[in-house]
Formats: C-alpha cells, sequence, structure tokens
C-alpha cells in the first residue's frame, strides 16, 4: 500500500468513526427514558422507533458512501467497533440489571451484517459501473 492509499484509507476510517458516533448520537445517545402507558402499565423504550429507523437510515448512508470510496474491509469493523462501543459505553452506565452486555453483543452482530451488506453491495456496484462501457 502506497503512501497516498495508506492516508486515504486512515483518514476515511476517521471519519466513517466520526460519522458514526455522530450517527449514534444525534439519533440514540441523547434518549435515556423509557415510557409507562398509563392504561396497561406496559414499560417501553428508552427508544422511539423513529429514532431507529432515522439511525439505521443515517448508518446505511454512512456504509454505502463508504463502501463506494474504501474497502468494505475498512468499513465494516470501523463502523461496528465504533457504533457498538458507544452504544454499549451509554447502555452500561444506565444499566442495572447488566444486560446491556446481551444487548451489545446484538448491536455488535447486527452492526457488522448491516453494514458488510451495504458497503460490499456499494463497492459491488462501484466496479460494475467502473467496467461498464459509457
Amino acid at each position: 500500500m502506497n503512501q497516498t492509499t495508506w492516508t486515504r484509507t486512515l483518514l476515511g476510517g476517521l471519519i466513517i468513526g466520526a460519522a458514526t458516533v455522530g450517527a449514534w448520537w444525534a439519533w440514540l445517545g441523547w434518549e435515556t427514558g423509557y415510557t409507562v402507558d398509563p392504561e396497561t402499565g406496559a414499560t417501553s423504550g428508552p427508544y422511539a422507533p423513529w429514532q431507529v429507523v432515522g439511525c439505521v437510515l443515517t448508518l446505511a448512508l454512512i456504509a454505502a458512501v463508504g463502501g463506494w470510496l474504501l474497502s468494505p474491509w475498512v468499513v465494516v469493523p470501523v463502523m461496528t467497533v465504533a457504533f457498538t462501543v458507544a452504544w454499549a459505553a451509554h447502555a452500561a452506565s444506565t444499566d442495572d440489571t447488566g444486560l446491556w452486555a446481551v444487548g451489545a453483543v446484538l448491536v455488535l452482530v447486527g452492526t457488522a451484517a448491516g453494514t458488510s451488506m451495504v458497503s460490499a453491495g456499494a463497492g459491488l456496484i462501484r466496479r460494475r459501473t467502473r467496467r461498464s462501457p459509457g
């Protein structure tokens, strides 16, 4: 790997990591409360469905751009670790049950699977569009 490629990969990884943590913070990081339905007593939360959908769509966009510009071998581990660490640090600080660790594993697996599919798909589309004439 030459110096230009190394620098581009490092900077790209740092930007993707920062964007991933930013997505977590913008959509989920500020939420700490649970909602209790007064009629049924059912508890839900801490996230509303719209927050999760917004976060997933934002992460998909980051993974797609990252997969287009960089290798999925960079995008997947950076996004997976960045999002999981951000989520787990917050969850661990607000959970008294210890179940945050189970959630962290699920977040890790889900983030790895999602970023793998999206970034690899974007990279594949990029390679195919470069090969096509015209």
